[in-house]
């Protein structure tokens, strides 16, 4: 895809996002941002597009539930006429023991993980295939990837992103006809979550291969190459630094 004068729509603009976001306009991008409780992050990443010569837009959208994806990819279209490429970020990540989980809970991690980045394509789908194509990248998780959880505490979203790889092979398959092309990308060790001690820090880097967090560029750099791609589709990627085969 020759991403010049496309509009991409990022769900999620903070940290990883705002890289994402930044990269894309680097590359002629005009990108709209959702957030649900990040509204300075994603002022911030929008300020960091305009700063790059491109259009941005930032839209509270509260994604747990069921309308908000249709009417976050309709306020995009309407401000930027079209809509090239979904980039679905948007997560719930919380650590809970399985004896005290709720449904409440569960549907916290399903909802915002799994069910609206279907409903994110399934609202985006249609005008991308009235411009001949698009993109729409997932987000997984390294674990879900590699097909077995290693950390407890974690059920809901272990489940939730192990379905975002089984939505983005049917997406793929549903959706190859319209030349809208659906891949996700799994992370590792990228950043450090908030509150991560010097010594959780450094126990993660040796327990990675390279020895080191990747850093957000990392992912950007992987967003890119599946924008670039024209025959890349279904595909989960793992960016990891080899965090999978220790």
């Amino acid at each position: 895809m020759i991403l010049a004068n496309r509009v991409a729509l990022i769900t999620g603009g903070k940290r990883i996002g705002l890289v994402v976001a930044r990269e894309l306009a680097a590359r002629g991008v005009d990108v709209a941002l959702s957030h649900a409780r990040s509204r300075t992050e994603a002022e911030q990443a929008a300020g960091i597009v305009r700063a790059a010569g491109r259009r941005a837009a930032t839209f509270a959208a509260d994604l747990s539930q069921p309308d908000a994806a249709a009417a976050l990819v309709q306020a995009t279209v309407d401000t930027f006429g079209r809509l090239d490429i979904l980039v679905n970020m948007a997560s719930v990540y919380v650590q809970k023991p399985f004896a005290a989980l709720t449904a409440a809970d569960w549907d916290a991690a399903i909802h915002v993980d799994l069910r609206a980045a279907f409903l994110c394509a399934h609202a985006a789908a249609p005008h991308m295939k009235a411009q001949g194509g698009g993109r729409i990248v997932n987000f997984s998780d390294w674990i879900a990837k590699s097909g077995r959880p290693r950390y407890p505490g974690y059920v809901p979203y272990y489940v939730a992103k192990a379905g975002v790889i089984a939505l983005t092979e049917a997406l793929a398959l549903e959706l190859a006809g319209d030349n809208i092309l659906v891949n996700a990308i799994a992370p590792g060790p990228i950043v450090a979550p908030p509150g991560t001690t010097d010594a959780e820090s450094k126990a993660i880097e040796d327990a990675t291969p390279l020895g080191r967090w990747g850093g957000e560029m990392e992912i950007a750099k992987g967003v890119l190459a599946l924008l670039d791609s024209d025959f890349i589709t279904g595909e989960t990627i793992r960016i990891d630094g080899g965090r999978h085969v220790k």
